[in-house]
């Protein structure tokens, strides 16, 4: 039947390109490798992208996902909220992650700049007056200036709810889009979230005062790798330093806390803010704890004890994994430390 045969279709409405005969895009270095749909539940996307031909060309420059006013709006990556606020009369929220950022519209925003969210963290409300015919989300993602498809940051590569029913002109170019989401998504448990291309050591090692929080060698460093748990080439975006369950876990360098929860990957967590430090923003995170003695608006001293090691979360064994955000960007603690 023509509308089985459309149907199966679909699904084929995952990349935006204006034509077959439009290149893929490349994959961005850096992606978010703990992602969450920026809505509850997996919703439909109502418009998918299609970046224009020249910077300032027509086209669409995110997707849009069908909800309801007041939904709440949930950050798709772990950032920093770096603008909240109104853009034309508008309602928009933008969320660094290191190499690439997402924006969220039309969104009343329920955080502050400054203030750090975890993948699935709520940051607003959806507000009407993006799409004419229903409310929805417009969601962006961009390294620089350019535009990427904010699918590639759906969860275990996958694509939301329904798509518009595609017309028998439209299924060449269908199929080619489908062809290049497929290559897209077949490349990406290589490349997400790898580091930035090597450009040098930006920060002085060893020159800010940092003291390891505990005494271990380092058991794994930070880069990719085959991760021992979930058998994919990943970022490993932290060091592991090999110190015994129960060991005493201090304060590098005084600071807030700003985060304690937990995580299923990284078990107990704790987020430490130091505020500027020799002209950057600096934030450590410590996890796997098995738990944690100070607790959210706390400001601790360097040497304070914070918590205790564990192997809590998607741990083989009993270590701390020490991470570092540097300007927002996480950063190899050993190119600060």
């Amino acid at each position: 039947m023509v509308v089985s045969a459309t149907l199966s279709l679909i699904g084929l409405l995952l990349v935006g390109q204006t034509s077959a005969a439009r290149a893929a895009p490349l994959l961005p270095r850096s992606l978010p490798t703990v992602t969450s749909w920026p809505l509850h539940g997996v919703p439909a996307v109502v418009r998918e992208f299609d970046p224009p031909d020249t910077p300032w060309g027509a086209g669409h420059r995110g997707v849009d996902l069908a909800g309801q006013v007041g939904d709440q709006v949930l950050s798709a990556a772990a950032g920093t909220v770096t603008y909240a606020g109104l853009l034309a009369g508008r309602g928009v929220i933008v969320v660094h992650h290191g190499a690439v950022r997402t924006t969220y519209e039309p969104v009343t925003a329920t955080v502050a700049v400054g203030a750090w969210v975890a993948a699935g963290d709520p940051i607003g409300t959806l507000d009407a007056g993006h799409c004419a015919d229903a409310p929805c989300l417009h969601w962006g993602l961009k390294r620089g200036d350019e535009y990427l498809d904010p699918l590639l940051l759906a969860p275990d590569g996958s694509a939301g709810g329904s798509y518009r029913l595609v017309a028998g002109a439209e299924v060449a170019a269908a199929e080619q889009r489908a062809e290049n989401r497929r290559q897209l998504q077949q490349s990406l448990p290589r490349i997400i979230g790898a580091p930035p291309a090597d450009s040098g050591q930006l920060w002085p090692a060893g020159s800010h005062g940092f003291d390891f929080p505990v005494s271990a060698p380092i058991t794994s460093p930070y880069g990719m790798r085959f991760h021992p748990i979930l058998h994919v080439w990943k970022l490993h975006d932290g060091t592991d330093l090999g110190a015994a369950c129960g060991t005493p876990i201090l304060a590098p360098y005084p600071g807030v806390v700003t985060e304690r929860y937990f995580n299923e990957g990284y078990g107990n967590r704790l987020m430490l803010d130091h505020g500027t430090v020799d002209g950057h923003h600096v934030v450590s995170g410590f996890n796997h704890a098995i738990s944690y003695v100070v607790d959210i608006g706390d400001h601790v001293a360097k040497g304070q004890v914070v918590g205790y090691v564990g192997e809590t979360g998607y741990a083989t064994g009993c270590h701390l994994h020490l991470m570092v955000w540097i300007d927002g960007q996480v950063t190899n603690p050993m190119d600060w430390y």
